[in-house]
């Protein structure tokens, strides 16, 4: 026959392992939880570094067209210099 301190100590075995139970199936959520939480922030990184390269390769196209316009407006800086001495040589001829 059982001993009565036996069914006793049954019981608080099973609380125990009811409450063990309890902790891990809330652990299980919160692991949960935070993967599907990892999940989103790793998808956001590959948005964020889409994007990235997107305005990464704009702004190497349009330094490159400002480079091209510096370049342009440098020419035509030079080119109105040489207009004006030009302009003054033939206005110093007529003075003469």
């Amino acid at each position: 026959m059982a001993e009565p301190g036996s069914e006793d100590g049954y019981e608080a075995a099973a609380s125990r392992l009811d409450k063990a139970f309890a902790r891990l199936e809330a652990s299980v959520r919160s692991l949960n939880g935070r993967i599907r939480a990892h999940s989103r922030i790793e998808a956001d990184t590959q948005k964020l570094m889409g994007e990235r390269q997107r305005l990464a390769s704009e702004l190497d196209k349009v330094s490159a067209k400002a480079k091209r316009l510096d370049d342009s407006s440098a020419e035509v800086a030079r080119r109105l210099v040489v207009a004006m001495e030009s302009v003054r040589e033939v206005l110093a001829k007529g003075e003469t």
